[in-house]
């Protein structure tokens, strides 16, 4: 493999072998790359349906594709470039109040008392017709059942929270309006069954709830547009479709091997399995990826109101408002250029300039992108440039792992626990600033700051590049984790 440096902030990845397009890194000399990451790369470069492969600052190792890829694909779609969470994604919300207008602690608990947190949880339930219409119209769906008498019947408390907002102007600060379009008679039962209950829910892993102060603001004019101020108080979700996505990601995963091997498709292993957008089974993936990015949306959603609703009922002269909401792990058809792609974002972020976000109140200003670092370190709030056009309009949608979950927490096989890489008083000083609520306390360290790229660095090189600019940097204050 050819890893050219093109200049202080790209890599190129040139064309050789059974590649079928030259591939790019976005990263700087100071960022570290792994080799099976670039191998990854190079496997997903070589196969039929890519035209254009790329991979953000915060490239590691993932599931078939590293995280961090960005691929456009013309007739063709790789469940493993969407992933098993399937449009986890990002949330903002403001406040309207400064850092020091309330108690951390008391409002990390009373999160906590209504957001349930880790894996396997379960929160507020939709069955039937009710979870139907939602999985097929995302978060429009959700604000149509509130017109139906039985909602408030079933869902009193989720009703009185919803009764002061409305869907007409809060979808311009969904992407995609927060929904997407879904026929869900292709979801696996077994999905229907994990995911019914789980709205509202955070789930594991590196989801988290973070609670943020302000620290600096690098563009005024577009930070005082989106109620963005030194010293404010700001909250950031990060949450996806729990074990609804799940179930969809894995079972079409294994179906996109039988198919590829019917066909006699060159695939260079099995994670990299794809179906043809015009087959049956690419429809069926297709509109139930879609489904289960409707259930994320509207799960991020619910945590939203939650948390606006604690704010009303606690700080009766906070303004809590929504910045943006986000997917990083999506696949979609986009105009890039003068070709329609059907884009792949796996652990990527959105970053569109001013000039497609017409007919949104972004129309001037280009879309919020929201990107945390880790626990304990920095997280910032971007805009795209229009050059972000080489990136197929996306950037990186965190810090980036350097360290694998089993180093860094010291977790082997059989429930046996072997050394870690991060001691525990490295551990405690990361985050001695910061108040935290942990559901699973043996799993914390998985997510400590140490075993995460260098968030400034990953930040760096994409202002470097030239794709995107820094509007504000925000440091955690409370942090809730699964």
């Amino acid at each position: 493999m050819s890893l050219v440096r093109l200049d202080e902030y790209r890599l190129k990845l040139e064309k050789e072998g059974e590649m079928k397009t030259d591939a790019y890194i976005y990263a700087s000399e100071n960022i570290k790359i792994e080799n099976d990451a670039i191998k990854q790369l190079y496997n997903t470069a070589t196969l039929d349906p890519v035209q254009n492969v790329l991979c953000t600052p915060d490239i590691h190792i993932g599931f078939g594709v590293p995280i961090g890829t960005v691929a456009g694909l013309v007739d063709a779609v790789i469940p493993s470039a969407v992933g098993y969470d399937i449009n986890c994604g990002m949330t903002m919300l403001t406040t309207g109040l400064r850092y020091d207008e309330i108690v951390i602690k008391n409002l990390a608990h009373q999160i906590h008392n209504r957001i349930p947190l880790g894996e396997g949880k379960e929160n507020i339930s939709f069955d039937g017709e009710e979870l139907s219409q939602i999985l097929r119209y995302g978060v429009s769906g959700l604000y149509e059942l509130t017109f139906k008498k039985s909602f408030k019947k079933h869902h009193p408390e989720l009703f009185r929270i919803m009764e002061s907002v409305s869907y007409a102007n809060l979808a311009p600060y969904l992407e995609d309006m927060g929904r997407m379009p879904a026929i869900i008679d292709y979801i696996p039962k077994k999905a229907f069954e994990r995911g019914y209950k789980q709205f509202a829910t955070l789930g594991g892993g590196n989801h988290f709830i973070e609670i943020q102060r302000v620290i600096s603001v690098n563009d005024k004019r577009l930070a005082e547009r989106w109620g963005i101020y030194e010293d404010g108080l700001t909250i950031m979700i990060h949450s996806g479709s729990r074990g609804f996505g799940h179930e969809i990601g894995g079972y079409f995963m294994k179906l996109a091997v039988e198919y590829d091997r019917k066909r006699g498709y060159r695939i260079p292993n099995s994670n990299l399995a794809y179906f043809d957008i015009d087959s049956d089974e690419g429809n069926a993936y297709i509109n139930s990826m879609y489904a289960a990015a409707n259930f994320a949306y509207v799960n991020r959603h619910l945590i939203f109101l939650i948390i606006r609703d604690i704010f009303m009922k606690t700080m009766r002269s906070s303004r809590t408002n929504l910045v943006y909401d986000v997917p990083h792990n999506i696949a979609k058809y986009e105009n890039i250029g003068d070709r329609r792609y059907f884009v792949h974002r796996k652990g990527a972020t959105r970053a569109y300039p001013p000039s497609k976000m017409k007919g949104t109140p972004f129309s001037d200003t280009g879309q919020p992108i929201l990107i945390p670092g880790s626990m304990g370190t920095k997280s910032y709030l971007l805009v795209g440039n229009e050059s972000a056009i080489e990136t197929m309009y996306s950037v990186n949608h965190g810090a980036g792992r350097v360290m694998s979950r089993t180093a860094a927490s010291g977790k082997v096989k059989r429930g046996k626990v072997g050394s870690s890489l991060i001691s525990d008083e490295e551990f405690r000083r990361s985050i001695e600033d910061i108040y935290l609520i942990c559901e699973d306390r043996s799993s914390i360290k998985e997510e400590a700051p140490s075993a995460y790229k260098d968030i400034d660095e990953v930040i760096n090189t994409v202002v470097g590049a030239g794709i995107a600019k820094v509007v504000a940097v925000m440091k955690p204050l409370g942090v809730l984790k699964g």
